[in-house]
C-alpha cells in the first residue's frame, strides 16, 4: 500500500485574527508538492542565482531588486516550481467584510472561511463602503467587527455588540447599496448578539477570523484529488493538536495527517516560504495599484482561483478565472 504524498506548506503575512490595522493587508499560503531532492536542487540553484550567506533561504533573498533575474527564472514557464505550487491569496479586509456579510444569513454559524452565499453582499459592501461612509468611518466599522468576531479580543481591547452597532446605526443612513446593507445588518442585531454569546461561551475550535486553516483545507482539497495527503507545515502556534484533529475530521479522510517541522531543516518548506512571500509582495503591489506587470503575469498560474479577493481591478490581473471567496 502506497504512503500518502506530502504537501509542504508555509505562509506569509499571518497575524492570526488581527485583520485590520496590522502589518500587512494580504495573507498568503503556499502548498508545495515536491520531493526533497527537487526542493534541494531548487534552493541550491537559487543560492547560485541570488546568493545569501543565510543558512535558511526565504522570500526576502530573491525579492531584492538586484536578484530580479533569479525571481523571473523561479516563476517562469521553464522554472522548477510551475505545476508544483498552489498559493491561496487573501485580502484581509475583504475577509472581514465577508464575515460581516455572512452575519446576514439567517442560519449563520461559525464556519471555516467565508459563506459563499454572502459573496454578492460582501463584494458590494467592500467596493461601495469606503466611498459611501468615508475612509475613517469605514475603517472604524471593520475594526469594530474584527474585534467583535474574535473569540478573544486581546490586547486589552473590549468591543461590545452595543459599541459596534452604534457605528452601524450611524452608517445605515448613508444611502445607496452600502446604506441598505447597514440597514439589513441593523435588523440582524439580535442574531449577531446571539452569535457573539455563543462564541464567548463555547469558542469554536477554529478561530473564526484566522485565514490560515481555511487555506490549509483548500490546499488539501486540491492536492488530494488522487488520494489522501499528509500536510507538512512550518511551525504555527495556531495549529494545536485539537485543531489538527478537527481539521482531519472536517476533510473526511482527505488529510492523512499534519505534522509541524522546522523550516531550516526542510528545503521544501523553504520553497513554500519563498513562494508565499513572493506572492504576497506581488499581490500587495497589485492591490495598491503599483503592480509589476511581468511579475503579476508570472505569479498568476500559481494562484488558487478560490483565493479570497474582492478588488476587481487587481483580481482580474492576479487571480485565474472569476474571483471567488473560499
Amino acid at each position: 500500500m502506497s504512503h500518502p504524498l506530502d504537501i509542504v506548506c508555509d505562509e506569509s503575512g499571518a497575524e492570526g485574527e488581527r485583520l485590520v490595522g496590522g502589518n500587512s493587508d494580504v495573507f498568503t499560503h503556499a502548498a508545495v508538492r515536491m520531493d526533497a531532492a527537487s526542493a534541494a536542487a531548487c534552493v541550491g540553484e537559487l543560492r547560485v542565482r541570488a546568493p545569501t550567506p543565510a543558512t535558511e533561504y526565504n522570500a526576502c533573498h530573491v525579492l531584492r531588486g538586484k536578484h530580479r533575474a533569479a525571481l523571473l527564472w523561479l516563476l517562469g514557464p521553464d522554472g522548477p516550481v510551475l505545476g508544483k505550487v498552489r498559493v491561496c491569496v487573501t485580502d484581509k479586509l475583504f475577509y472581514v467584510v465577508g464575515k460581516i456579510a455572512g452575519l446576514l444569513q439567517e442560519d449563520h454559524a461559525p464556519r471555516l472561511g467565508l459563506d459563499p452565499r454572502a459573496r454578492p453582499t460582501a463584494v458590494t459592501l467592500y467596493r461601495e463602503g469606503p466611498r459611501a461612509f468615508g475612509p475613517e468611518r469605514w475603517t472604524a466599522l471593520l475594526d469594530s467587527f474584527n474585534y467583535l468576531l474574535r473569540a478573544k479580543n486581546g490586547q486589552g481591547v473590549t468591543t461590545s455588540v452595543e459599541d459596534t452597532f452604534r457605528l452601524v446605526d450611524a452608517l445605515r443612513g448613508a444611502g445607496g447599496q452600502a446604506g441598505e446593507i447597514m440597514e439589513a445588518l441593523w435588523r440582524a442585531r439580535p442574531r449577531v448578539a446571539a452569535f457573539r454569546e455563543r462564541l464567548m461561551a463555547d469558542p469554536y475550535v477554529f478561530p473564526a477570523l484566522d485565514p490560515l486553516i481555511p487555506a490549509i483545507a483548500g490546499a488539501v482539497r486540491f492536492w488530494s484529488a488522487d488520494g489522501p495527503v499528509t500536510v507538512v507545515h512550518d511551525r504555527q502556534t495556531t495549529l494545536t493538536d485539537e485543531r489538527i484533529a478537527q481539521l482531519g475530521q472536517l476533510l473526511g479522510g482527505r488529510m492523512a495527517g499534519l505534522r509541524l517541522v522546522d523550516s531550516e531543516l526542510d528545503e521544501r518548506v523553504q520553497i513554500a516560504d519563498v513562494m508565499a512571500g513572493v506572492a504576497r509582495r506581488i499581490a500587495l503591489d497589485a492591490l495598491a495599484g503599483r503592480g509589476d506587470p511581468a511579475l503579476t503575469t508570472l505569479i498568476r498560474p500559481y494562484v488558487d482561483p478560490a483565493s479570497v479577493w474582492g478588488d476587481e481591478r487587481s483580481g482580474d490581473l492576479l487571480i485565474p478565472g472569476e474571483v471567488i471567496s473560499r
